[in-house]
């Protein structure tokens, strides 16, 4: 399976792209998968260059199609005027102009770094609604990280119980898909319609079972 993060930090070092490290490596622990780190920092120059002329260099090309061919993302942006920052955005925006269905369908994880706690409803009154109007399915779980809670209590906790239920959903379609090959080829059944060696659990019902 391909997990792909998406860091909006700008800084260096950055509470963004470490908050993305813990994330990516919680759900890879669950859910082996190749990662891959999409440091929007770098594309910067990229994203405003593809707003002006309709194209994308090479290197946001690359992350576009990674997004694209991913089977969960993680996503993290800082806190800016109470919402996700501008480059986040954009990168988005040229993703939803280059193929406005790459993410239908898509597990992707939330998170969110700030100075405060107060911004932590960006979770449910930004980006939670950016990514449902881009067709993906948003895990429950969003994880914010202010100042104060690095090396706190609940952090931790809040990481695993996201990575969780993103490995989960990621899974879930990963099986899928493999059953759906098998079905198509005429392989793994036992011939009565019922796959041999284990039983696969509906997307709908896993995702159903998480938010219960």
């Amino acid at each position: 399976m391909k997990l792909v993060v998406v860091s909006a930090g700008l800084s260096v070092p950055s509470s963004t792209r470490l908050l993305a490290d813990r994330l990516a490596a919680a759900t890879a622990g669950r859910a082996p998968a190749d990662v891959r780190v999409v440091e929007l920092r770098d594309l910067a120059v990229e994203i405003a260059h593809n707003f002006a002329s309709g194209f994308p260099g090479p290197d946001l090309a690359s992350a576009l199609d990674a997004v694209a061919e991913a089977d969960g993302l993680i996503v993290v942006t800082p806190v800016f005027s109470a919402s996700y920052s501008g480059l986040f955005k954009s990168f988005f925006d040229v993703l939803g102009v280059r193929d406005q269905d790459a993410l239908a369908g898509k597990p992707v994880l939330i998170a969110a770094t700030g100075g405060t706690a107060r911004h932590s409803l960006v979770l449910d009154h930004a980006l939670r609604p950016l990514f449902a109007y881009l067709k993906a399915v948003v895990v429950p779980t969003g994880v914010y990280a202010a100042s104060e809670d690095w090396g706190a209590e609940g952090l931790p906790e809040r990481i695993e119980r996201a990575a969780g239920e993103l490995a989960a959903l990621m899974t879930g379609l990963s099986a899928g898909r493999g059953t759906e090959r098998a079905e198509q080829d005429g392989s793994g059944t036992d011939g009565s319609g019922k796959d041999g060696g284990f039983t696969v659990v509906p997307f709908e019902e896993r995702l159903a079972a998480l938010r219960g």
